[in-house]
């Protein structure tokens, strides 16, 4: 088997490392730092310590914080201008995925112009964005390691994805510490988005080995700590393992593609503005058994991983098993169903599907999926 595996920036991983991201800025010679977080990370106190570390170490800084939670191109320019304005040299993103892909996009933007629209993949910034440093606060995302920015178009409400190595951050500072904070519904719908990133990665047409061994080591890890999370927050075991997965999930999906879950819940996500992990949620175990009737051996593989299979069971009954898991998870952790979520009309059940469809990710899916197979996964998630 042949393929290409990028790998991204530098990761510091442990808890108390966030504490110590001056010494990273320091080996970019910056002094002049955009910092871009959002509203809810400077609420619970997270930004304030950062700040005061780059102060006490000679940095000039300047934040911002207007970051929805599905980021939007009209904050990309504000972004971008700001960055400008300020003369950074450098970027720190502090915070879930929507400040970090914000922050990518921005980056390029800054440097190069244009709207995010302009800079759809396959297209790259002929000019090198403002080098990027990130710290996650969520376990879910993976945005620190790959080198992709998902963005709201606000004038056609679709998400939009921006792909280019030199938009990856150079410095992925990963600290479990900063989700101690994270309320349960934040971890259950960001642990859901790893496990999403890891099955998609592990059982769509891009998968290597390199991947295979990312992915399914990502699954094992939220097997045993997402229920844990969700429950006591303030578990340090569960929150490190989960902050593993996500990371190492996000290496895995940044280099085989995500798949048909994405590209329904990025479309559910531009129209009615939902949470992506959410989104992903609600369609995952109906993806994932359209999809086992194509390959049921990889799709045994994520369920044994997940601790509801055992090797020997026969391909069909672990796949089946992964189904029933994956639909108790979800309901387990408090995932909304498709019919909770604000906005959404039946009548709209066509344009998703087109949208669904027309994303670049649908040719990774492990089975071809066409417009009428979406309509039925919908239909599916709609009556459950």
């Amino acid at each position: 088997m042949t393929g290409l595996f990028r790998l991204t920036g530098d990761i510091r991983f442990g808890p108390g490392v966030s504490r110590t991201v001056h010494e990273d800025l320091r080996r970019l010679s910056a002094s002049r730092v955009m910092i871009i977080t959002d509203p809810g990370v400077i609420a619970v106190g997270i930004l304030e310590p950062i700040e005061s570390d780059l102060a006490a170490h000679g940095f000039e800084t300047h934040t911002f914080s207007e970051v929805s939670p599905n980021p939007r191109d009209v904050e990309c320019a504000a972004a971008a201008a700001a960055m400008n304005g300020f003369g950074a040299d450098v970027v720190l993103a502090v915070g879930g995925g929507s400040p970090i892909d914000l922050a990518k996009a921005a980056a390029g933007i800054a440097a190069n112009g244009g709207r995010p629209r302009d800079w759809v993949a396959p297209r790259t910034f002929p000019k090198p964005p403002v080098p990027l440093v990130a710290i996650p606060t969520t376990a879910g995302t993976g945005s620190e390691v790959t080198r992709s920015a998902v963005i709201n178009d606000t004038g056609r409400a679709i998400k939009i994805s921006l792909r280019d190595t030199q938009i990856a951050p150079r410095f992925a500072i990963v600290d479990p510490d900063l989700t101690l904070s994270l309320p349960p519904s934040l971890t259950a719908a960001t642990g859901m988005d790893a496990l999403t990133h890891a099955i998609e990665a592990y059982t769509g047409k891009r998968a290597s080995p390199i991947t295979d061994a990312l992915a399914l080591h990502a699954i094992r890890l939220i097997a045993t700590h997402l229920k844990t999370a969700v429950r006591d927050g303030s578990n340090r075991d569960a929150r490190e393992g989960m902050m593993m997965a996500s990371v190492i999930a996000g290496m895995a999906f940044s280099n085989a593609d995500v798949a048909a879950v994405h590209c329904i819940a990025e479309a559910i996500g531009g129209r009615y503005d939902t949470p992506h992990g959410v989104a992903n949620s609600l369609f995952l175990p109906y993806l994932f058994a359209f999809n086992a009737e194509a390959n049921p051996p990889r799709h045994a593989d994520v369920a044994v991983a997940m601790r509801v299979a055992q090797i020997s069971d026969s391909p069909v009954a672990a796949a089946r098993n992964g189904v029933m898991a994956l639909t108790s998870l979800a309901r387990e952790i408090g995932i909304p169903t498709l019919r909770q979520i604000p906005g959404i009309k039946q009548d709209d059940f066509p344009w998703i599907a087109a949208a669904s469809q027309a994303n670049l990710s649908n040719e990774s899916n492990a089975r071809t999926i066409t417009e009428v197979d979406y309509l039925t996964i919908l239909d599916q998630a709609w009556n459950v």
